[in-house]
């Protein structure tokens, strides 16, 4: 009996069940299969017009940038607009996002577009988020191959498409997508939650962006 298999039968022992406990197994799978609902927040309970407002006034609020548009059709010269007001090289690196794919890149003549996950020497990176939580101010991004979670981190600049309809007011929400859309068995490795560029605090307590991950987060929302 390995060291790991003694500790848990000495757990199972003093809880008086065994390591086929039916009734146990049979709580734990029904627990999983409907997961519960902690007290959710007011601040987020608003309606879509009121909702997607405080989440522009919250992103704002820890220097993140926000664009809005009207349509999908408007990204891409959004995108050109933001690296030429920061004096960057009019270059980003996008994932396979379908989404992305059939926006009308080829109208910024000047626009180079590398595919695939983030080697780390891009400036720029564009991203479409999964959703967004109106109380914080966040972004809800999973990971794969339309979306490489290397471009949320390793670029300084991250360029972040949302569509409007997808601003949620509360993270429970969020998560409650995320189940109905992957489903067991196809959830994706990793979900990032991002509220603003990198920051830390840890050298005599002075704000430092861009210590961890992206310096300046900007945000393009359509519609709404």
């Amino acid at each position: 009996m390995s060291g790991r298999e003694a500790i848990l039968g000495k757990v199972r022992k003093s809880l008086g069940g065994g390591p086929n406990d039916a009734a146990r197994m049979v709580a734990v799978e029904a627990r999983l299969a409907k997961a519960p609902k902690g007290v959710i927040p007011e601040r987020g309970q608003l309606d879509e017009k009121a909702r997607r407002k405080l989440f522009v006034a919250m992103a704002e609020r820890v220097s993140a940038t926000v664009r809005q548009v009207k349509s999908y059709d408007d990204v891409p010269k959004a995108v050109a607009e933001y690296l030429r007001s920061r004096n960057l090289p009019a270059a980003i690196r996008v994932g396979a996002d379908k989404r992305l794919a059939k926006m009308p890149w080829a109208t910024q003549k000047a626009l180079s577009i590398k595919h695939g996950a983030s080697d780390g020497d891009d400036e720029a990176g564009v991203s479409h988020a999964f959703g967004a939580i109106a109380e914080s101010g966040t972004l809800a991004l999973t990971s794969g191959g339309d979306n490489p979670t290397t471009i949320n981190f390793l670029p300084e600049h991250h360029i972040v498409v949302l569509d409007a309809k997808d601003v949620a007011g509360d993270m429970e929400t969020v998560l409650a997508k995320v189940r109905r859309q992957f489903g067991k068995g196809e959830m994706p490795r990793t979900l990032n939650f991002i509220t603003g560029p990198s920051r830390s605090g840890d050298i005599e307590q002075k704000l430092l962006l861009g210590a961890h991950g992206p310096r300046a987060l900007h945000i393009i929302m359509v519609g709404g």
